[in-house]
């Protein structure tokens, strides 16, 4: 609802439409006061920091998100660019750019956050804070790799928009691995899917050679229309 509020002042409908995404996400996250009607929950399960840590976690999912639509459309852009509409298409990119660079900067400092939190209650279940489960490993390695991707601009060979929003996109690939890959590929105390036969949907490999095609065909784009400036 915060994001709303920043982002919605000009809008009405994103003040809509957050206010019934929060009311959503509040209505699910109260319902973990009833029993389940499956089994009881395993005592791990049983903590005040299951809502506060997944809480954040998920919650830096969101920018993240933002920022994977926004590396989207600003390559789009790219690809559309043209003489005729070089100026308004570049202040488009300029201002798209500026808007994924903060998204990712609120991203990753709510993932590096919940990331602490989450030790914070490993060390409550289990008696350490770190013991490198799957889950935990790839949580660091989204860090890590959002990280290298806001710093990128400070590394002459990697600098340029084209440049950014593109590995916005591929960083999402890590969210994708911690929240999905982990509990079905890997074991570990996260991985509750584990020991179920694991088939890769087909979407995903065609979602893969996408990205990298539309990579591949904006930045030929890009360095037509842009490279020389």
């Amino acid at each position: 609802m915060g994001m709303g509020l920043l982002l919605g002042r000009k809008s009405d409908m994103t003040m809509a439409a957050s206010a019934f995404v929060t009311a959503m996400l509040l209505w699910i996250a109260h319902q973990s006061w009833v029993d389940p009607s499956i089994a009881n929950l395993v005592p791990v399960l049983d903590s005040y920091w299951l809502m506060i840590h997944v809480a954040v976690i998920v919650g830096s999912y969101g920018p993240l998100t933002v920022g994977m639509i926004l590396g989207v459309v600003s390559l789009v852009l790219i690809l559309l660019t043209n003489k005729k509409n070089q100026k308004r298409m570049e202040f488009n990119l300029k201002e798209l750019t500026i808007i994924n660079e903060l998204a990712l900067t609120v991203g990753l400092v709510m993932l590096t956050i919940g990331n602490f939190l989450g030790g914070q209650w490993a060390n409550e279940s289990w008696g350490r804070y770190w013991g490198w489960d799957p889950k935990e490993t790839w949580a660091l390695i989204s860090i890590m790799v959002y990280a290298f991707v806001i710093h990128m601009r400070l590394v002459p060979g990697l600098r340029g928009r084209w440049a950014f929003n593109f590995m916005s996109i591929v960083a999402f690939g890590s969210i994708m691995m911690t929240y999905f890959g982990v509990n079905f590929y890997l074991v570990g105390l996260h991985s509750y899917a584990s020991g179920a036969q694991v088939i890769t949907p087909t979407f995903v490999w065609y979602t893969v050679a996408g990205v990298f095609a539309l990579g591949a065909l904006s930045y030929w784009r890009y360095r037509v229309n842009y490279a020389k400036k």
